[in-house]
């Protein structure tokens, strides 16, 4: 398999990719560096392609950043004076 190569990515993660670069365009980051920000985002929140074998792979949180997935815990910031 080619280095690059999108093949090992589930339909899902394929998906995500399209709609975050689709994003970054809109918003005026060039073809190549709106697909290349897309790809880290999609590897950064789902870990890599798809992983085969029993017992493989990581539980994703469903929060779309570490900082939602405190809000819903309850964990708030606040600040004493």
């Amino acid at each position: 398999m080619a280095r690059g190569s999108k093949s090992k990515y589930t339909s899902k993660q394929k998906r995500r990719a399209e709609h975050i670069e689709e994003g970054y365009e809109k918003r005026g980051v060039g073809r190549k560096e709106a697909a290349r920000r897309a790809w880290a985002t999609v590897n950064k929140s789902s870990g890599g392609g798809k992983k085969g074998g029993s017992g493989r792979g990581k539980k994703g949180s469903k929060a779309s950043s570490p900082k939602e997935g405190e809000k819903a815990a309850g964990r708030r910031n606040v600040k004493l004076v």
